[in-house]
């Protein structure tokens, strides 16, 4: 009888934490990465797709998740006709991202600190170009009927991912032709 009781507790303990813990995919078409880059006089700003992703949430919280990134498919959307493709050509070739070579960049979340009302602050290793940086962030998350939202704005610093292009940390002179390093990112992801 003991035996059985016991058997009956370590089954009942198993269920409760598979209903605790549990992973959740990105709804890639609800889903969407924004990029806003600067140079000396102005800006440029698109998306670049979110081509697969999940999130792992424990106790109804985040606690983890991987982002793919689908280069290829930066766009830009400050621009329209030749001036838009000309952007994009540059932002896919190896003066930038080189997405022929490198189609995918990730970000991956390695910790997590929960500070209450639907607020985080995310450590993750974001890699671009097979080069991994760490980051910090803060990011909102709530769940609603069963699927888990977020949101999150952050700078990246392109030079360290081997983006020079324009750079004043590795060209000198360039005057109005300048590109500053950091960019922003803000993305939206809402899981199936």
């Amino acid at each position: 009888m003991k035996i059985k009781s016991l058997f009956s507790f370590v089954l009942l303990m198993s269920i409760g934490s598979l209903a605790w813990s549990q992973s959740q995919e990105i709804n890639t078409l609800a889903s969407q990465v924004e990029w806003q880059a600067y140079k000396v006089g102005g800006k440029h700003f698109g998306t670049i797709n979110i081509k697969s992703g999940s999130v792992d949430l424990k106790d109804g919280q985040l606690a983890g998740g991987t982002f793919v990134l689908d280069m290829p498919s930066i766009t830009v959307t400050d621009l329209t006709g030749k001036g838009k493709t000309s952007l994009e050509g540059h932002l896919k070739s190896a003066d930038f991202f080189d997405s022929a070579n490198h189609t995918e960049s990730t970000l991956t979340i390695t910790g997590v600190e929960y500070n209450g009302n639907g607020r985080y602050v995310i450590q993750a290793k974001v890699s671009i170009k097979g080069i991994e940086q760490d980051v910090k962030f803060e990011a909102t998350g709530y769940n609603n009927k069963g699927k888990f939202s977020a949101s999150a704005s952050f700078k990246l610093d392109r030079s360290l991912f081997d983006v020079r292009y324009g750079s004043e940390s590795f060209f000198d002179n360039l005057g109005d032709k300048a590109i500053y390093d950091d960019f922003d990112i803000k993305v939206e992801i809402e899981t199936k």
